[in-house]
């Protein structure tokens, strides 16, 4: 059983990966901690209180803090387009929802839980890395006791989707991911080298919500919005980069890994850019050494990873 804590900003893919994680037989979620990024922190909070109780969740959620590590960093707008006024497709979510938040702020949850649970937690971030950052800074030792982390996040060799250079998790705070990478926690990110490899047709989701009925169907109507984004870039479907960050967490067989640290590039006009140095080469000193060697997803069996998702988002409670 893999013990999790996702941390995340929903957003309409992060609305999939969430129900993939509390769906999946061998997850354990053990927390739900929000950042901004796809909207405002009250926003993805509310988000992520609204999908708890439609889906019956019981793990907790922690509100993360509205700004970059580096609060003098430019804020950047939010992705109407792409999620919605209210961040889950326009469909209309009460502005009040049962239940709030806990009362530790999500750094705060972060280290009490990974403390209860030594060598046990796999981080799964899938927006901003700020709330990551934070609890480093706060208690660096965690580093030690987390089993790994997960982030959906970076562009090593493909280009970025909110700049040429960069992604938009990492560009949201480089900062943060800096620090995270160069944490002696072992990362493993799931960038658009793969996920734009990992599209859902609108026709294969509507199948999903027909078998596995109202929760993926809930979903459903969520995603109509982000695909109509999407349908620019792919032929009516929806890139799933979220979900296959938590596919990885219980299916690491179906993505090609390469090793080496990895730095983001902050400030310029790479601004959030993510390199990685291959352990497979050597190079003159520089602030790249004494780094640990990270992961880097490179290669991704695509069609797998959707199998896995559909299979799990069709499973009905009970």
């Amino acid at each position: 059983m893999h013990k999790v804590i996702f941390d995340t900003d929903p957003g309409v893919d992060d609305a999939m990966a969430l129900l993939f994680l509390h769906q999946h037989p061998e997850i354990e979620l053990l927390g739900i901690t929000t950042i901004f990024g796809n909207a405002a922190i009250e926003t993805t909070t509310r988000n992520a209180l609204y999908l708890k109780q439609e889906w019956q969740i019981s793990a907790p959620v922690a509100q993360g803090i509205g700004e970059t590590i580096d609060p003098a960093r430019p804020h950047v707008g939010w992705p109407t387009f792409i999620h919605g006024d209210d961040g889950l497709g326009n469909i209309g979510v009460p502005q009040t929802v049962t239940g709030s938040p806990d009362p530790r702020p999500a750094h705060r949850f972060l280290i009490d839980t990974i403390r209860a649970h030594p060598g046990e937690i796999t981080l799964v971030a899938v927006g901003r890395m700020t709330n990551l950052a934070r609890a480093l800074n706060d208690d660096p030792q965690i580093a030690t006791l987390v089993k790994q982390v997960v982030i959906m996040g970076g562009a090593f060799d493909v280009p970025g989707n909110i700049t040429p250079a960069a992604e938009a998790n990492i560009h949201g705070d480089p900062e943060a991911a800096d620090i995270v990478f160069g944490a002696a926690w072992p990362v493993v990110a799931v960038g658009l080298d793969v996920t734009m490899q990992t599209v859902m047709s609108r026709s294969q989701l509507a199948a999903i919500a027909e078998r596995g009925g109202e929760r993926p169907a809930l979903l459903a109507r969520i995603s109509d919005f982000y695909i109509d984004f999407y349908g620019r870039l792919v032929e009516d479907g929806m890139v799933v980069h979220d979900s296959c960050a938590c596919v990885y967490v219980v299916a690491p067989e179906l993505f090609t890994l390469r090793h080496g640290a990895i730095r983001t590039v902050c400030g310029g006009i790479a601004d959030g850019q993510t390199i990685q140095k291959p352990d497979s080469r050597s190079f003159p000193p520089s602030a790249w050494d004494g780094l640990p060697s990270q992961s880097v997803c490179t290669g991704i069996d695509s069609a797998a990873v959707l199998a896995l998702i559909d299979e799990t988002l069709s499973r009905r409670p009970g």
